[in-house]
């Protein structure tokens, strides 16, 4: 057999580099470009257990009472209350009083300024209205842990495919809060967070005529 001329085999080495090269350079897949957190949040979350419930001591979500089916962009949306697990049909458990819900996540700052003070808002409103936290990320433990640590009770849900801001058309921002009508209408959808129980109280008041 002949032997392979030198400079045959010198072209063959330079090839083989500049494959080399070239899969080395090669962009890699998008999956493999995301940032830490998103790929984290991309993890399938733990299953939350009754002690954490029970631990975070949230007021039980409100249950339908008003005759008729529900209407509005809320009617038909089924989400399972933080408190215990159970599935809420939101249209239907919101009708024939007017609601404050707010979206929020358990890694968001400003939603954990604001949710104190819409405890207090609660506390002081009572029956005259409803208030209800949304939280929008697929962690439900997570949120539990967030809710104790701040001592925040206020009945809430679990949305962690963000139904509800897709049904109100929110931007994707938190938090936002919804402000709704007693027929399931909504009056406004405040896009910013609230910096205190005065300016909850003014914008309610404002939007649905419920004053504290």
């Amino acid at each position: 057999m002949k032997s392979i001329p030198t400079a045959w085999r010198w072209t063959f080495v330079g090839l083989i580099v500049i494959v080399a090269l070239a899969v080395a350079l090669w962009p890699r897949a998008a999956h493999e470009n995301l940032p830490t957190t998103t790929a984290t949040a991309m993890k399938v979350p733990a299953a939350v257990s009754g002690g954490q419930r029970s631990a975070a001591a949230l007021a039980d979500c409100p249950t339908a009472t008003a005759p008729g089916p529900a209407k509005g962009p809320l009617a038909g949306i089924g989400l399972d209350c933080l408190a215990n697990g159970r599935q809420v049909d939101l249209g239907a458990a919101l009708a024939g009083k007017p609601a404050l819900l707010n979206l929020w996540a358990y890694w968001c700052a400003p939603c954990a300024e604001e949710l104190p003070a819409l405890q207090q808002f609660a506390d002081r409103v009572g029956s005259a209205m409803t208030v209800l936290t949304v939280h929008s990320d697929p962690n439900e433990s997570m949120a539990l842990a967030r809710l104790q640590d701040l001592k925040v009770h206020l009945a809430g849900v679990e949305d962690g495919d963000g139904r509800v801001r897709t049904a109100v058309g929110a931007v994707p921002a938190l938090p936002i809060s919804v402000l709704v009508r007693a027929d399931g209408s909504i009056a406004k959808v405040v896009s910013r967070p609230f910096a205190d129980i005065a300016d909850i109280s003014a914008k309610v008041a404002a939007e649905l005529g419920v004053r504290v």
